[in-house]
């Protein structure tokens, strides 16, 4: 097929000028030289891709020292801070600022992960999945995978292996990982000033936030040694400057068919929204009941009204008939080109109508593999910890090839790590996380009385959740231990209540995956995989993969954007910080940054807009000069960025960055941070 399918390439036209996020192998240098004149060389590709780090918190990072110092979003160190606070120290409201290396603390769970080496492997699992279809696909090339993970890595745990998908499925590559599971916190700001106008100013801009952090990359006991690092700039940065955003965009869904944007629109997001709205509603209830509560759930509560906003805007673009109609047009248009070679028509089929029959699985399906497989616990910690400890019993205790992926001989250092690691939990957040959970499971699996019988049984959600969270011992990492280490013998003969519950409820909750893989996923997967293989012979170097929090590339420059009429300009400063401070949240600023003001130069750029194509997961991402030297570091989009998911608009989208010089302004003057500041600059 694929010898059919090159005779297409170069057929389509091209994207708009800083439109992709583009894998460090796939640069498209030619392009980017005509589009601002900058040309990418070998070695300074290598130097970025070798000094931009994917954090397993969900963002994005850049190595800005020789000696292990990264830095990152404060966002995206909640749950490090809200793990190392207790009752005496709440590092998320006051900060987290050391006076030397002695005191930077190990963040539970974290760890760092930097691109050494990129493999093809597209032709062996497609040889292995050749033929199969359902579940059986699913399963042979999830084999195929976890053979090609081992081949790469060999069992150096230094390293962490991963085939990621591109294109839907049309091409899979092993990505060579250089592993740092011990990452320790250097300094990170108060909350109040690193999320300067809260929600109501998320998405928007203009903004006011220093959303950094700094930690450090530890190798047996001692600061890493990192050749690869970016300088940091101190120069502000000016309007119409070419930048470059270097980092691991989560998710999009920028190659899906029109079925697949439907389904998006009617199953998926509606359940989506009403779930986060109403966790939303209960967690803010929760922080009412004490400040201790109010701590403890704010990481939590920020996750859970970013994610609301992200969704509502998505749902928004969706219900819009104007980009489904381009969509349609567009998809059209492909096909029509199949058409032309019947020979080629013959070896796809009908993909799109296969996705499109499977709608009807997918309806019928996605809310119980959501409450019983995907979403199961509802974020628990503990209920976590239980589950991947019996699965992890259970799945190693088989031959490699035949595990679930995530328990794949090559995925289980970070496995562990996550198991093990020593992190505080508030068993009362715990608690409403797992009583949410089951109360949505029953009330949206009401037509499946054998599941809410397995799952909630005659208790009520309420009493179910406080039995198993209060009478637990998961919460000790000793416990953890034993049961990882002792395997399923340990795991069966385990007293503990919830180890006992996650035993009694997997069945059921296998079950709804093999049902999702053989009727959804599997034939979805297929026809995709065709689609995409299509699609990228015809498309050839225009074409970028869709976002899988793999290290990308994107390329633009330092611009505003017309709303409504009027120029938004690039750039805030800390004038316009202390000109919206009004003394009430969230326009509330720290006492020290009070203190501070008469020292800061207010001119100073705080926050500035560029054209970058960024999507989640890029939180932290370095946003870097032509001479790869940092500028700032991503922390954000604006409104019209949330529809990036499923297109990009030159136009509007615009990523919202933090200056590395507002940064050093605030280190030197406000904190006190000399000798960061002396790493940072050192040359």
């Amino acid at each position: 097929m694929a010898l059919t399918l090159l005779a297409f390439a170069g057929c389509a036209g091209g994207i708009s000028a800083e439109e992709g996020m583009w894998t460090f192998d796939e640069v498209p240098a030619a392009r980017v030289r005509q589009a601002v004149g900058v040309r990418l060389k070998p070695a300074w590709l290598d130097h970025l891709r070798g000094a931009a780090a994917r954090l397993t918190s969900g963002c994005s990072s850049a190595v800005v020292s020789p000696e292990g110092l990264i830095v990152s979003n404060q966002h995206c160190v909640l749950g490090c801070e809200e793990s190392l606070s207790d009752g005496a120290n709440d590092f998320m409201s006051a900060g987290f600022v050391t006076e030397g290396r002695s005191e930077e603390r190990r963040c539970p769970a974290m760890q760092a992960e930097i691109l050494e080496d990129i493999v093809d492997v597209t032709e062996p699992i497609f040889a292995a999945s050749a033929g199969r279809f359902g579940q059986d696909f699913v399963k042979t090339r999830e084999a195929a995978i976890g053979r090609a993970e081992r081949g790469l890595c060999g069992g150096d745990r230094r390293f962490r292996c991963q085939v990621i998908s591109f294109y839907g499925g049309g091409l899979f590559k092993a990505y060579k990982f250089r592993r740092f599971a011990d990452v320790r916190l250097v300094f990170a700001p108060e909350f109040d000033v690193a999320f300067f106008g809260g929600d109501a100013d998320n998405y928007s801009f203009p903004r006011a936030d220093l959303d950094c952090a700094f930690l450090r990359l530890y190798e047996n006991g001692r600061p890493a040694k990192t050749p690869d690092f970016l300088r940091w700039s101190s120069a502000s940065p000016t309007a119409g400057q070419t930048v470059f955003v270097a980092g691991s965009p989560g998710a999009t869904e920028r190659g899906f068919t029109v079925d697949q944007l439907l389904t998006e629109r009617d199953i998926v997001l509606p359940i989506s929204i009403r779930q986060h709205a109403g966790l939303r509603d209960r967690l803010v209830a929760f922080g009412r009941q004490s400040p201790a509560q109010q701590r403890v759930a704010a990481a939590r509560l920020f996750e859970e009204a970013n994610d609301l906003k992200v969704l509502r805007g998505r749902a928004a673009f969706l219900g819009d008939a104007t980009f489904l109609t381009a969509r349609a047009a567009d998809e059209a248009a492909l096909k029509a080109r199949v058409a032309i070679d019947p020979r080629l028509a013959g070896q796809i089929a009908d993909p799109w109508g296969e996705i499109a029959t499977a709608r009807g699985a997918f309806a019928d399906n996605y809310l119980v593999w959501r409450q019983l497989e995907n979403g199961a616990g509802g974020g628990s910690q503990l209920f976590a910890w239980a589950r991947g400890l019996v699965r992890a019993a259970e799945e190693r205790a088989k031959p490699d090839a035949e595990r679930l992926p995530e328990y794949a001989d090559s995925r289980l250092p970070l496995v562990g790590k996550v198991l093990l690691d020593d992190r505080r939990v508030s068993r009362e957040l715990d608690r409403l996380l797992l009583q949410f959970w089951l109360e949505q499971t029953r009330d949206g699996l009401a037509g499946l009385p054998a599941a809410i019988e397995a799952v909630v049984g005659s208790d009520s959600p309420a009493t179910l959740a406080r039995r198993l969270v209060e009478a637990t011992r998961l919460g000790d990492p000793s416990v953890r231990h034993a049961l990882w280490e002792g395997g399923w013998d340990a795991v069966r003969r385990s007293d503990d209540p919830l180890i006992a519950y996650v035993v009694r409820t997997d069945p059921m909750s296998r079950a709804a995956r093999r049902l999702w893989e053989e009727d959804v996923q599997g034939p979805i997967n297929y026809a995709s995989q065709r689609i995409a293989r299509v699609r990228f012979a015809m498309e050839g170097a225009n074409l970028y993969p869709d976002a899988t929090f793999s290290p990308r590339l994107s390329y633009g420059a330092v611009a505003g954007w017309r709303a409504g009429g009027a120029q938004i300009g690039p750039f805030t400063s800390f004038a316009d910080l202390f000109a919206r401070a009004t003394g009430t949240e969230p326009y509330k600023l720290p006492q020290r940054w009070l203190t501070s003001a008469d020292a800061l130069d207010k001119a100073t750029v705080l926050n500035f807009l560029t054209t970058n194509d960024i999507a989640g997961g890029n939180s932290g991402s370095p946003v870097v000069d032509a001479k790869g030297e940092i500028l700032g570091v991503a922390f954000d989009g604006n409104q019209a960025s949330i529809a990036g998911q499923f297109t990009y608009d030159g136009a509007a989208n615009r990523t919202i960055a933090v200056s590395a010089a507002a940064i050093t302004e605030a280190l030197a003057k406000v904190y006190g941070r000399s000798a960061l500041l002396e790493e940072l600059n050192a040359k």
